[in-house]
């Protein structure tokens, strides 16, 4: 079942009196269960592409369908609704509040998402013990490792049960044993839980646990073995 969905989508920002085409009718699925990565030099579009495709922002043209709902252009305003719904994000620098602890840092993605109280507790509670950290809830970010912060911050992605997880670059700030670590544990969450998963990254350890790689070059997708 598609659960993400780009048609003909391009991209468009204006630099002064000029318009720079960034993405040129980019046409991609991703399926529930499924693993994707997306390669590409940097300047090829891949964050301009994850950004639309995660509901942060809205293409010059084409369609992007979210989870069954259309994304559109006119109507920028809708996207945090559709992000807090259906998508789960993880990045590499961790982006957890130095202040609140691993519970805490999950609850609060929780909250945005409408789920308080004790129904939060036990759902940050319970998607800690999913990525091996049950031990590690009440520690703050300064105390725990790289891998342990990325780790919480899969967490946090998954709060909400989300149809979608969307990672930029999610082993880029861990050694390559931790990182290994990290994506075996995306792929099983993934599977298990039949999730979406699309990884934007240059780390080619990472099309190990991919169903499928796609490139982008010049604003345009190829298939990853060209």
């Amino acid at each position: 079942m598609t659960v993400l969905e780009a048609r003909n989508v391009t991209k468009s920002f204006t630099e002064g009196r000029e318009t720079v085409p960034v993405l040129k009718g980019v046409s991609l699925a991703l399926e529930r269960g499924e693993i994707v990565t997306l390669e590409g030099p940097s300047g090829s579009g891949k964050t301009t592409l994850l950004s639309i495709l995660g509901a942060i922002l809205t293409p010059t043209s084409g369609r992007v369908v979210v989870d069954g709902r259309d994304i559109d252009p006119g109507r920028p305003d809708e996207l945090p609704a559709i992000r807090r719904q259906a998508i789960g994000f993880v990045f590499q620098q961790f982006n957890l509040f130095a202040a609140l602890t691993a519970l805490e840092n999950v609850q609060y993605a929780l909250n945005i998402k409408g789920v308080n109280g004790g129904a939060a507790r036990r759902e940050a509670e319970a998607a800690l013990e999913a990525v091996g950290l049950g031990n590690r809830q009440r520690f703050l970010p300064r105390d725990l490792s790289g891998g342990q912060k990325q780790r919480v911050a899969v967490a946090r992605a998954l709060a909400g049960r989300p149809p979608i997880l969307l990672a930029d670059e999610p082993t880029g700030s861990l050694d390559s044993e931790v990182g290994m670590q990290i994506l075996e544990m995306f792929r099983r969450l993934a599977k298990q839980d039949n999730r979406a998963l699309l990884i934007v990254t240059h780390d080619p350890k990472v099309r190990g646990i991919a169903d499928r790689v796609v490139r982008i070059r010049d604003g345009l997708l190829t298939d990853g073995n060209e």
